[in-house]
Order: C-alpha cells, then structure tokens, then sequence
C-alpha cells in the first residue's frame, strides 16, 4: 500500500509467543497436562490470547490505512482491501485445509489397514465432511453455522478475521474521531467481551459458535487503541520511555496475577486475562520501554514473522501425532516422560514447519497475489 507506515517492530515481535502458548493449549487439551502448575497455568488460558491477535488486527488496520480508511467505501477500493486482506489469509489456509486433508486420508488407511480406528473416527476431533470442506474452502465454518469445529480447527479465528474484513468499512465509521472515541470503542470492545461471558458456559473459549462477536469486539479494542495512539501520535505529548516502561510491566503483573490467582480457565474470570492480552497491544504500539525492546529481539521477531503459518499448521501436526501414538507400544501410553518429549517435539515441528510454510507458501503467494491485484488494467 503506499504510504503505510512502516511495521512496529515490537508488535511484529509480540506475535511470536501466543502462537507457541497455543500449541501447547491444543496439545494439553487433548493429551493432558503438565501436572505442573507454573506451566497449566498459562497454558490452560492460553486460548485467551486469540483476543491479543484480534486486538491486533483491529489496530495494525486503521495503523495502515489511517486517513486513507474511508476510501473503503468507494467498491473498488473495498473490493483491493478485500483482495489483499485474502492474499495475506487464504495461501495458509489453503495449505493447510489441503495437509489436514492428506492426513485424514492417511490415517484412515492406516486405521483399515491394521485394524484400528483412525483419530479423525474417535470422539474429539473435528468434523470432516463434504459440506464443512466446502464452508472451510469459503471461509464462513466459524459464522455459527455449524454446532462444532471442522476440519483445520484454529482456521476458525481466519473464518473470523475474513468476516471482520468484510465489515471493516463499518468499524472506519466508527473510527472517525480523537482520544475520546478511542477509549468509547476500547470500552465498547471490553463491554462486549463480558456481555459475552454473561451467557457463556465455557468462558471466552468460543470458536465455532459466538466467535463473530468474541473477534468483533477485540478488533473494536484495536482500532480504538489506534485512535487513540493516532491522537498522541499527533499531539505533542510524548511518553517518556521510563513510564512505557512501568506500564507494561505492570500489565505484564495483571496478566500474571489473573493467571495464576483468578481460579480456573473457562469462567467469568476470562475477562482479567483477555484485558491485559490486549492491552500490550496498546504499549508496544510505541515501541519503546524494555519489553517493547525485549519483543524486537532477532528470535522473537524471525518467531513473529513464521506466527501465522505455525498457528495454523499446529492441528495438522497435532492429529498426525495422535496417529503416530496408535503404533506406540503400550508401555508408552500415560507415560510422563513421552508425554513430554511429544510436547517439545511438537513445538520443534510446528516452528520448523512454520518457518517452512512463510518462506515457501506464505510469502511467494501473498507477493505473487498483491502484484497481480495491484497491475494497472490494461
């Protein structure tokens, strides 16, 4: 896009973490914990850092296009910012919809082979037929549609994201303003997360049902921190390093205080996860203050820059674990020490394979994609 403004470094870097806290919470959730509680703690809300990236999609948008937002009502211009959101999303969720789709052939040919029953055949798992193919090809599985998950599980959050696209023009509406209708739309997104919790039994874990309005109101946070870092940016007012600095450790405190001492995942409680989550979206818009510095560090920004493709690619190397495991010896099965050595070789594999994917699927296609709608009509 020209004139964007140039990636902030400590939000590229910030993404690194939640996708590999998220591992871990799908590995957990089907294969048990650590017994452990500095690390089920976190790991057993780490679904709540879904709201961190929609937080972050909200503010990196109207971050991007700022004053050139409102051109998104014109059709044409809405029809390139919808092109080139997919050219971002769909090349991973395509490759990945396609390596799940292989797995499932595998395992149940292995499963018929030698007479056991495949993962995808046993109860919790995804569902994987014709019809929630065709909705995951479409991007709409997560529009409360369907009553369970399909197919690549998390590519419901790229259902969401797709549909928050869609609507984006109507949160630029919204937009329109300084400081004051920042903090109403940060309110508003926080507002809509504990009405949500108000009728919810599993907390904030929603995905196949209600997660249209689990992501709309932390992507209406967003775009309110943007106002409002747009506001300051603009100002003459400028954040002293040394106060950027004490507001997110102190955010960093709240999250942890919330983690461990807040009582178990899945309830009301959701809420003093999820505000902090977001909140670092905020800080580390500004790039400065020693956490923002610690998030540009050369791992953490090459783990942020491979985040979507390891999110993404997790299930897939999850249920072909779950198939590896059916050929394991019984001694195996409930052991501690494997159970652990799975769960390091399933980061290792989801790293390596993300890396993998941003340099050969993600990055090519999206470029391939971008020039193509980009290219003056003859």
């Amino acid at each position: 896009m020209s004139g964007a403004p140039k990636e902030i470094g400590a939000l590229a870097g910030a993404r690194a973490l939640p996708p590999l806290i998220l591992v871990l919470f799908h590995f957990c959730e089907q294969s048990g914990y650590f017994h452990t509680r500095v690390l089920d703690a976190p790991i057993g809300k780490g679904y709540l850092w879904v709201e961190f990236f929609f937080a972050l999609s909200g503010f990196v948008l109207i971050h991007a296009y700022g004053a050139r937002a409102h051109t998104l009502w014109r059709p044409v211009e809405y029809l390139r910012f919808l092109a080139t959101r997919l050219s971002r999303l769909y090349p991973l969720h395509l490759a990945t919809l396609l390596l799940l789709a292989v797995i499932v052939v595998v395992a149940r040919t292995l499963a018929a082979h030698f007479g056991f029953v495949s993962v995808f055949d046993q109860p919790y798992h995804p569902i994987v037929t014709g019809a929630t193919f065709a909705a995951n090809l479409a991007l709409v599985q997560a529009w409360n549609l369907y009553p369970f998950l399909s197919w690549n599980a998390p590519s419901w959050f790229v259902s969401v994201e797709f549909l928050l696209c869609l609507l984006f023009p109507v949160f630029v509406a919204f937009s329109r303003g300084g400081f004051l209708r920042g903090l109403l739309l940060v309110g508003a997104g926080a507002a809509g997360l504990a009405a949500l919790l108000t009728t919810s039994t599993q907390g904030l874990d929603l995905t196949f049902h209600n997660s249209i309005y689990r992501g709309a109101a932390g992507f209406a946070a967003g775009i309110g921190f943007a106002v409002i870092f747009r506001s300051l940016s603009r100002s003459s007012i400028r954040i002293p390093d040394w106060l950027l600095t004490v507001a997110q450790m102190a955010v960093l405190a709240a999250l942890l205080i919330a983690i461990y001492f807040e009582g178990p995942a899945r309830t009301q409680k959701d809420l003093m996860v999820a505000l902090p989550v977001m909140s670092f979206v905020f800080l580390f818009a500004f790039d400065r203050g020693w956490l923002a510095r610690l998030m540009r560090t050369t791992p953490l920004l090459a783990l942020g820059e491979w985040s979507y493709a390891i999110y993404l690619v997790q299930y897939p190397l999850l249920q072909a674990l779950r198939t590896l495991r059916q050929f394991y010896p019984p001694a195996w099965n409930g052991n501690a020490t494997v159970h652990n050595i799975e769960a390091v070789c399933l980061l290792a594999a989801c790293i390596a394979a993300g890396a993998g994917l941003t340099a050969l699927i993600e990055k090519p296609a999206s470029l391939a994609l971008r020039r193509l709608i980009t290219r003056p009509a003859a």
